[in-house]
């Protein structure tokens, strides 16, 4: 059993004797029904409910949505289930096949007699109906698949040492070179492996890559399958291709997705949604373009200019060709693609972190910042190199006091640093970012 955060945040909501009703989102097969049946253990009683696999539960609200009445009907679905006040957790998962249940939600928040969480693939295609069904009575907790740290953990490392990682991250204190090398090494496990749970036990439990990568493989397909599946009010085939070119639109110098080029005559209002449909999946994330570096960021995104990445960067591994994907695994080249890798690994950590992604290119193409965050009322923009050179971007926009931006980051394959300006961490620390800038105002800086 992986240890996941979720686990933390379960037995920290069920703690809160004010707790609503919970909706967990996230993509398939990051883990989410497992974690809830390993927390469904901390309850006298746990009933599963999956409007996939038992679509005649469906019935349990055919005499409303009441509690009472859901209770009673469920009993006689589930004789052998027990329903303990206080003491009882209902999983209503796989709700995308029957989003009406969460009608019940209101009942079961004022009644508060039973826990009850609700979870599904795909959830988020349906979450505007489902959110509006259930305003004001719900919690809501995203989920994806194991981040960087959930991967050390998954090796058998303890917090101790994620303790010492940021330990020396607060302190600007460069890693000593045994711990720097352990790191880059599982590091790089996990740019194979990538963090969908079945991979990465498939992984710690035959330590080689064989069947990760068949079973990358199939991941992928299978997301394109649910194209196929549950796209409506769509094209079908538009969405597909656009997911189909993800891959070599990163291996572009200028990673800007670009619909022209999906092939002969296609047009932007063409395929307008289809990248928020594979966003609402849980398949990408979308990085959008600002037109200034001011804030509030949300105020100053261009939706017509973005980039795509994958939500786990193993299906842009999947994607590689055999040829790419030996020259990986062989050879460690890491910068393939023009660094799109890196950058993807990058934007992954961002949003499992709970960032928004933006990019910034000035007009001129002077300037380029791959990703630029917001931390308290500051904005600090992250660079991403693939190979070692000069920040150039960087140390542009905060020389010019126009932008108010004091402080920016570099991620690289280099040990921690500070110059004064720039911040220099490895990629494999990039899940501690929130953390560093959390902690910020109580560090005194000094150019080491």
């Amino acid at each position: 059993m992986l240890r996941r955060k979720i686990d933390d945040f379960l037995l920290t909501w069920k703690k809160d004797p004010n707790h609503k009703p919970l909706i967990i989102k996230g993509a398939r097969q990051i883990g989410k029904t497992t974690s809830i049946e390993a927390f469904g253990k901390t309850y006298k009683s746990f009933i599963e409910v999956n409007f996939l696999l038992e679509p005649t539960l469906k019935n349990i609200f055919a005499k409303g949505y009441s509690v009472d009445s859901v209770i009673k009907e469920l009993s006689l679905q589930k004789p052998n289930s027990q329903f303990i006040p206080h003491d009882t957790l209902i999983l209503f998962d796989e709700i995308q096949a029957f989003p009406d249940a969460t009608t019940s939600l209101k009942s079961f928040c004022q009644d508060r007699k039973f826990d009850v969480i609700c979870s599904g693939s795909l959830l988020g295609i349906n979450y505007s109906t489902i959110s509006s069904i259930a305003v004001g009575y719900k919690e809501d907790f995203e989920m994806h698949s194991l981040d960087f740290e959930e991967f050390l953990w998954a090796l058998g490392y303890k917090d101790d040492l994620i303790d010492d990682l940021f330990s020396s991250m607060k302190e600007l204190k460069p890693l000593d070179d045994g711990v720097f090398q352990i790191i880059s090494s599982c590091f790089q496990d996990y740019i194979f492996c990538g963090g969908m749970p079945e991979i990465v036990n498939t992984f710690i439990n035959e330590k080689n890559f064989s069947n990760v990568f068949l079973k990358q493989k199939q991941l992928f397909q299978d997301y394109q399958d649910d194209i196929t599946k549950y796209v409506n009010g769509l094209d079908k085939s538009r969405v597909q291709n656009l997911y189909k070119h993800i891959t070599p639109q990163l291996a572009k110098e200028n990673h800007k997705y670009q619909i022209s080029k999906l092939g002969h005559g296609a047009r932007n209002r063409d395929y307008i949604g289809c990248e928020d449909w594979l966003k609402d999946a849980g398949i990408i994330n979308l990085a959008y373009s600002l037109s200034n570096l001011s804030l509030p960021l949300a105020g100053n995104e261009d939706y017509s200019n973005y980039r795509i990445y994958y939500q786990d960067t193993s299906l842009l591994v999947a994607s590689l060709d055999d040829d790419a994907k030996t020259d990986l695994n062989q050879n460690k080249n890491f910068g393939i693609y023009s660094g799109a890798l890196f950058e993807n690994l990058v934007s992954e950590a961002l949003v499992k972190e709970g960032y928004d992604l933006h990019f910034y290119r000035s007009e001129d193409s002077t300037i380029e910042l791959d990703f630029v965050i917001r931390v308290k009322n500051e904005l600090v923009p992250v660079e991403v190199k693939a190979k070692r050179g000069r920040t150039k971007s960087l140390n542009a926009v905060i020389s010019n006091p126009k932008n108010h931006i004091h402080y920016g980051v570099k991620l690289s394959k280099n040990n921690i640093g500070f110059d004064g300006k720039i911040f220099t961490f490895p990629y494999f620390l990039s899940f501690l970012l929130k953390r560093f800038f959390s902690v910020s105002n109580q560090i005194t800086w000094k150019e080491n």
